[in-house]
Parts: C-alpha cells; sequence; structure tokens
C-alpha cells in the first residue's frame, strides 16, 4: 500500500519516523549479532590450522572459564568435538570441521547479504519522511510569518 506523504500530518509523519527508526536499530542490530557469531566462526576455523601432526603432544592451555586455563597436551591432531547447537557435540575431523565453519560462515554471509538491502532501504525511507517533515515546518513557518506580517499591517 503506497502512502503520499505530503497527505500525511506533522504527527502521522513522526510516528512513521519513528517505525522507520525502530526497524532500521532492529536491523542494525540483527547484522550486528550475525557479525559476531561470524566472527566466532572464523576464529574457530583458523584455530584447526593447530591441528598439525607436528603438534602432536606439545602443551597447551584448556580453557575452563574465559579468565581460567588449565595445562593440557594436545594428544589427538586429527578429530575435534564440534559445537553443533542445542548442547549437542559431534566428532569431526579436521576437514569436515573446516568445510563446517566454511558453511556456517558462508550461510551467515549470506543472512548478512539479505537483510543489508533491506536496512537500506528503511533508511531511505526515513530520509524521505524526514525531507517532507522538513519541508512541512517550512511551509507553517513561512505561512506563521505572512500571518504576524498581515496582522502587524
Amino acid at each position: 500500500m503506497a502512502v503520499n506523504l505530503a497527505e500525511l500530518s506533522l504527527p502521522q509523519l513522526e510516528g512513521l519516523k519513528g517505525q522507520f527508526e525502530q526497524e532500521t536499530e532492529f536491523l542494525t542490530s540483527s547484522i550486528a549479532q550475525l557479525k559476531v557469531v561470524q566472527t566466532k566462526y572464523v576464529e574457530a576455523k583458523d584455530c584447526m590450522n593447530v591441528l598439525k601432526t607436528e603438534n602432536k603432544g606439545k602443551e597447551l592451555l584448556v580453557p575452563l572459564t574465559s579468565s581460567m586455563y588449565v595445562p593440557g597436551t594436545l594428544n589427538d591432531v586429527e578429530h575435534v568435538l564440534v559445537d553443533v547447537g542445542t548442547g549437542y557435540y559431534v566428532e569431526k575431523n579436521v576437514e569436515d570441521t573446516k568445510e563446517f565453519f566454511k558453511r556456517k560462515i558462508d550461510f551467515l554471509t549470506k543472512q548478512i547479504e539479505k537483510i543489508q538491502p533491506a536496512l537500506q532501504e528503511k533508511h531511505g525511507m526515513k530520509q524521505a519522511v524526514i525531507e517532507v517533515m522538513n519541508m512541512k515546518i517550512q511551509q507553517l513557518q513561512a505561512q506563521q510569518a505572512s500571518q504576524s506580517g498581515t496582522t502587524k499591517a
């Protein structure tokens, strides 16, 4: 349903502007969240490069929390446990794991690319509403100036 913005009143335009602001904030937040998850997958995929036969038996620090570690030894450089969601872990070999992370990264990239045009469209619509509002405000100011000029005469 197309609406002629020039036919809307200032309060209606203000409401529409607020709606577009909320939608752009939501889409911006969604993109930011997807990028955070995407970064985690990229980092996880990059960490797979540590799993080489020459690193077998090397000592490393195993995180228990984000700020607490225990010493460990890298025994298996061919398999990892991958969190596939909702508390499920699957044992995969290194190549399958890299491919899994690549698919996740590609999926998130496509989702971001789908949201981006919607965000740009909402932003453009918000700008159009702001322009019409400014036009109407200028018209009101001009009317008030002309009315005050005629009342003084």
